[in-house]
C-alpha cells in the first residue's frame, strides 16, 4: 500500500536529488533536500484538508484532481511561479530571467539580490498573515498552551491580524529597509518595502476571500445533498453512497485548487528565505508537492485523517519563523542552512509532542480498563 501510493514520489526524490548533486554539487543536494522537507511539512495540513474533501468526490473527479491537479501544483505553482516572482521583482521578462539563470548566473544573482527587499517584504507579509490568523484562532488542541490560549482570546478582536501585520511592515520599512542589502551595498528601499508588503497583504486577503467563497459554495452543495438524503430516507428510498459529481464536484475541484495555490504561496515564498536559485527551488518544491499529493491519496484510501494533532501547529510556527527571517534578510544575510533547519526543528518538535500525546492517551485508556472490565473479558473467554 505504501509503495504503491508513494512509489512515484520515491522515484522523483531519488532522481531529483541525484540530478541536483550531479548538476550543481553537494550544496545543491542539501538545499534541495531541505526545501523538499520544508514543502512537505508546510503542506502537511493541506494534505489532510484535501483528503477530507477529496473523499466526498466520485472516482472521476478524484482522478482529475490527482492528475490535472498535480500538473498545476508542480509545474504551475512550484516551477513557473518562482520565475514570475523573480521576473516581476527584477523588472525582466520570464524567459530572460531563465536565460540569465542559465547563461549568466552572476548577473542573475545580482538582479535577485537587488530585488530581494521587495520579495522579502511581499513574502514576509503573506507568511506573517498565515501565522497570525492561525495563532489568533481558537482551536480544540493547543501545543504551547501557555501561549496559544491567551492569543486565541486576543484573536476575538476584529482585524487584529491585519493591524499587527501593518505595524510589523511599518517597523521593517523604518529599520531594515533603510539599509537594505543589495549587490552594490546598503540602499534605502523603504518605499519599495512598503509597497511590496502591502501587495503581499492584499494577495493574502484575495486568496483567503476566494477560498472562503468556494468554501461557502461547498457548504451550500453539502446542505442540498444532506436534504436529498433525508428526503430519500423519509420516502424509504435507498441513499446513494456515490461521491459528489457534476456542479458540486466542480466547486470542490476549484476550492481544492485555490487551497493548494494558497499553500503553494507559503512554500514558494518561504523558499526564497533559503535560496534564490530558481532551479533548486523548483526541484525541491516539486519533490515536496509529489509527497503532498501521495499523502492525500494515502489518507483517502486508508479512510483516516491525521493522528499527530500538533504537526499543524509546528508547520505554522515554522511559517512564522520564515516570515521573521525574510524581513530580517532585507538588511542582513542569514545562512540558508540555518533557515531550513529551523523549520525542520519546529516540525520535528511538534511531531514528537504528538507522539508523546498519543502514547499518553493510549496508556490512560489501558488504565481505564479496571479490574471489572478485565473480569468481564475473562468470563467471556
Amino acid at each position: 500500500m505504501v509503495l504503491k501510493t508513494f512509489g512515484w514520489s520515491f522515484a522523483v526524490t531519488v532522481g531529483g536529488l541525484a540530478f541536483a548533486a550531479w548538476a550543481w554539487g553537494w550544496e545543491a543536494f542539501g538545499i534541495v533536500l531541505i526545501l523538499s522537507i520544508l514543502e512537505i511539512s508546510l503542506s502537511f495540513d493541506n494534505a489532510v484538508v484535501n483528503a477530507g474533501i477529496l473523499k466526498k468526490m466520485n472516482a472521476f473527479w478524484q482522478r482529475i484532481f490527482l492528475t490535472i491537479g498535480i500538473l498545476i501544483a508542480v509545474f504551475g505553482m512550484r516551477l513557473v511561479f518562482p520565475v514570475v516572482i523573480v521576473a516581476v521583482s527584477a523588472g525582466v521578462g520570464p524567459i530572460e530571467a531563465v536565460q540569465l539563470a542559465l547563461d549568466k548566473p552572476e548577473q542573475y544573482e545580482d538582479l535577485v539580490t537587488d530585488a530581494h527587499a521587495a520579495i522579502a517584504a511581499f513574502g514576509g507579509m503573506f507568511l506573517l498573515m498565515i501565522f497570525l490568523d492561525f495563532i489568533f484562532e481558537e482551536r480544540e488542541f493547543t501545543w504551547l498552551t501557555w501561549l496559544e490560549r491567551p492569543l486565541a482570546k486576543l484573536g476575538k478582536v476584529d482585524m487584529l491580524s491585519v493591524c499587527i501585520a501593518l505595524i510589523v511592515l511599518l517597523g521593517s520599512a523604518l529599520t531594515f529597509a533603510t539599509h537594505a542589502h543589495t549587490s552594490t551595498g546598503a540602499v534605502d528601499k523603504s518605499a519599495t518595502v512598503l509597497l511590496s508588503g502591502v501587495a503581499g497583504l492584499v494577495t493574502y486577503l484575495i486568496v483567503g476571500g476566494l477560498s472562503g467563497f468556494f468554501e461557502n459554495k461547498l457548504e451550500e452543495e453539502e446542505e442540498r445533498e444532506h436534504d436529498k438524503e433525508e428526503q430519500a430516507q423519509r420516502e424509504g428510498k435507498p441513499v446513494s453512497a456515490v461521491g459528489l459529481a457534476g456542479k458540486a464536484a466542480f466547486f470542490l475541484f476549484l476550492y481544492l485548487e485555490v487551497l493548494d495555490a494558497s499553500f503553494s504561496f507559503d512554500g514558494v515564498i518561504g523558499a526564497f528565505a533559503i535560496t534564490n536559485h530558481i532551479f533548486w527551488m523548483a526541484l525541491g518544491l516539486g519533490i515536496g508537492a509529489m509527497y503532498v499529493r501521495s499523502l492525500t491519496v494515502y489518507l483517502v484510501r486508508q479512510g483516516t485523517l491525521d493522528e499527530y494533532v500538533y504537526l499543524e501547529h509546528g508547520a505554522h510556527y515554522a511559517i512564522g519563523a520564515l516570515a521573521a527571517i525574510l524581513l530580517v534578510t532585507i538588511q542582513y544575510e542569514v545562512n540558508e542552512i540555518i533557515t531550513g533547519l529551523l523549520g525542520v526543528f519546529l516540525i520535528g518538535a511538534s511531531f514528537l509532542s504528538s507522539v508523546r500525546r498519543n502514547r499518553s492517551l493510549a496508556l490512560a485508556e489501558r488504565k481505564a480498563e479496571g479490574p471489572e472490565d478485565k473480569a468481564k473479558v475473562s468470563s467471556v473467554v
